[in-house]
């Protein structure tokens, strides 16, 4: 974006930073569960395990010191959640709006079809970054009632004036279909070069908009939010599976924490390769997030409760590592 469409480096940071939150809503808790099984497994091949057991100390008395671990990350993911997030969900939209005003080649991917603005609706198979040339554009044009306008064209060209919000893509050597519904009629018109102007005012008061999605709301404006939706089943299902989803995932946490320090323990007293309780702590959190994906699923078609949903892979994991700390 910096090189191609001479966008300010401060404005991708910014980009960056604010996409940090929900990266780290799952980041954080893998970081957990790493960094107590590396531990404890170096600890266990170092036979600093050993030497703990036969001075006296029990195992449990080492789970203090990682439960303690755990509820800090719990806490910062907690936080991550309920406030950082929503606010790094609606800068990132509203500074990726900022991004494309600034400069509309942006905003304009390669075979898809790009709905514009109100009415407008544009295809082409491929663009040159230098030049602004567009090839092979197809342009749907639906802002008159009652008439449709099919644009042809080999080639095109983009005009910009960004401080106007003004855009402009002049087409070379096409063809125009207009189609009158009404009357049910048809008009062919064959053109050298043909301007159509976009009007991207409504882009600008969307940057501005007052309305916020469900996960740009913060904790608390999503209880009010649950309120007065009540009525509506779907989209009050939808809130509740929000606010469970980002208090459950931190506390995974505290699942993983105690999941990884079994298994790091295991590695020195069942003589285990440290390689094969790293994978199997790596499958328990693929397991986890299988489970989250599920329960988002499954809670979307009201096969169970959203609380269900969203806190069940917590309790498979917490149980998994209570269930081998009992086998120790």
């Amino acid at each position: 974006m910096v090189v191609n469409y001479n966008t300010k480096i401060i404005d991708i940071l910014l980009l960056i930073v604010c996409s940090l939150p929900r990266f780290m809503e799952f980041t954080i808790p893998i970081s957990v569960m790493l960094s107590v099984l590396i531990g404890f497994i170096r600890m266990s091949r170092d036979n600093e395990i050993t030497a703990l057991k036969a001075g006296g100390i029990i195992v449990y008395r080492l789970l203090v010191p990682v439960i303690f671990f755990c509820i800090l990350a719990t806490l910062l993911t907690l936080w991550i959640n309920l406030y950082a997030q929503p606010w790094g969900n609606r800068t990132v939209e509203s500074q990726g709006i900022k991004i494309a005003r600034s400069s509309f080649n942006i905003a304009l991917k390669e075979r898809r079809f790009n709905n514009i603005s109100n009415g407008i609706m544009i295809y082409f198979n491929s663009k040159d970054i230098r030049t602004k040339q567009l090839k092979d554009v197809y342009i749907e044009d639906n802002r008159i009632n009652g008439k449709i306008g099919i644009s042809v064209a080999p080639a095109g060209i983009l005009f910009s004036e960004p401080q106007k919000m003004s855009y402009t893509l002049r087409l070379y050597n096409g063809m125009i279909n207009q189609v009158d519904i009404e009357t049910k009629s048809v008009n062919t018109v064959h053109f050298t070069t043909y301007d159509i102007n976009f009007d991207f005012h409504q882009l600008k008061h969307r940057s501005k908009r007052k309305s916020k999605d469900i996960d740009e709301m913060s904790i608390g404006e999503l209880m009010l939010f649950a309120k007065k939706i009540s009525k509506n089943k779907e989209l009050s299902n939808s809130v509740s599976m929000e606010i469970n989803e980002r208090l459950s995932v931190p506390f995974a946490c505290i699942s993983f924490g105690i999941l990884s320090f079994a298994l790091g323990l295991q590695a020195g007293s069942l003589r285990r390769s440290s390689g094969l309780n790293l994978g199997l702590g790596l499958f328990f959190f693929l397991l986890y997030y299988l489970f989250l994906v599920a329960g988002w699923s499954f809670g979307n078609y009201w096969f169970y409760p959203p609380v269900v949903g969203m806190w069940l892979p917590d309790f498979v994991i917490a149980f998994a590592g209570i269930y081998l700390l009992k086998r120790m």
